[in-house]
């Protein structure tokens, strides 16, 4: 079985510059790393499909379509270019690549449902600004019945969510648990008031606070990948 290389950038794979669209070596990482058993004692079965335009996206036996996203943005080049010069240009870079290794990586379901998918109403709100942690939060909540700015859309996708029967299950089937603290909190990557405050960073101090929060997340969630596949979880 091959394993999956935890440093490469996706973006060598891919035409458009988006590898969520299609990058190949990206959806075979998620094929490999979700065909497995859901809490719910059902089997992932993922295959990959491809249409015309060379956009790709994961089909599966339980009738739910899968798409890639990127967990976490960088917000360079966003914004009217508002973070220009608040990180050096290594630094940047850096977390730009970061960002787009297996470990920045994860799936939600394809196909809209009145309205836009998780993947887009995560990146057009502006109370969450494509943040995972502020996504993350939502869906805890939606595992708790209490409301949030993504309840809607969450809700919409309830059969997606009931895999993983609970927040647990799904922190742990998605090798979320560096993202979370031991009584299953949100590890917040900037400063968190219940929504109430900016989803962007405000100051360049707290753009280097979620830089470093964001690549050492995504460098534990790599390892965590990596272990479980050299364990032989994955072995077929």
């Amino acid at each position: 079985m091959n394993l999956i290389d935890i440093d490469f950038d996706f973006r060598q794979d891919s035409k458009c510059g988006d590898p969520d669209t299609d990058s190949h070596k990206l959806y075979e990482a998620h094929k490999l790393l979700w065909s497995k058993e859901l809490p719910n004692g059902r089997t992932f079965t993922l295959e990959i499909k491809g249409d015309s335009y060379g956009r790709f996206l994961l089909k599966n036996n339980l009738c739910i379509n899968l798409s890639s996203d990127r967990m976490c943005p960088h917000f360079d080049g966003k914004y009217r270019n508002k973070f220009d010069g608040w990180l050096s240009d290594l630094e940047r870079e850096e977390l730009k690549q970061k960002v787009r290794t297996i470990g920045g990586h994860i799936i939600f379901p394809a196909h809209k449902k009145n309205g836009f998918t998780v993947n887009q109403a995560r990146g057009v709100s502006r109370i969450i600004c494509d943040r995972f942690d502020l996504t993350l939060e939502c869906i805890r909540r939606f595992y708790q019945n209490e409301e949030s700015p993504l309840s809607k859309t969450l809700t919409n996708y309830k059969d997606f969510f009931d895999l993983f029967i609970d927040f647990n299950g799904y922190v742990d089937f998605f090798h979320l648990q560096d993202f979370v603290d031991p009584n299953q909190r949100i590890e917040f990557s900037l400063p968190f008031d219940n929504f109430n405050r900016p989803p962007l960073p405000q100051t360049i101090d707290e753009y280097q606070q979620y830089k470093d929060h964001i690549l050492d997340l995504m460098n534990k969630r790599n390892r965590r990948i990596l272990d479980t596949i050299t364990s032989g979880q994955y072995a077929n």
